[in-house]
């Protein structure tokens, strides 16, 4: 569809600018700025909690694939049997 906009000078240069050195049109940069302006809204970093955000470290994650990690203790048997022998 076309459509037509009246763009103040100063922001039309701008918008001129970075077209050139982003090496694409002023069609392709207004466009992708619109797709951007009208995504739906996402909470920002800081309001998902941590847990949310965290990536596993692809080397850990071949490990666990793998199968390597299955078989070994538990840390939270380790710990109680730690915390007995500390009462005892």
């Amino acid at each position: 569809m076309r459509t037509t906009i009246d763009i103040p000078e100063p922001l039309y240069q701008r918008v001129k600018s970075q077209a050139a050195k982003q090496g694409t049109s002023i069609k392709a940069l207004v466009l992708k700025a619109l797709e951007h302006e009208l995504l739906p809204e996402q909470p920002p970093a800081s309001e998902v909690p941590y847990f949310a955000r965290r990536k596993l470290n692809p080397e850990f994650r071949k490990l666990m694939e793998s199968g390597a990690l299955r078989g070994g203790r538990d840390s939270t048997d380790i710990i109680s049997e730690e915390r007995d022998r500390e009462v005892s």
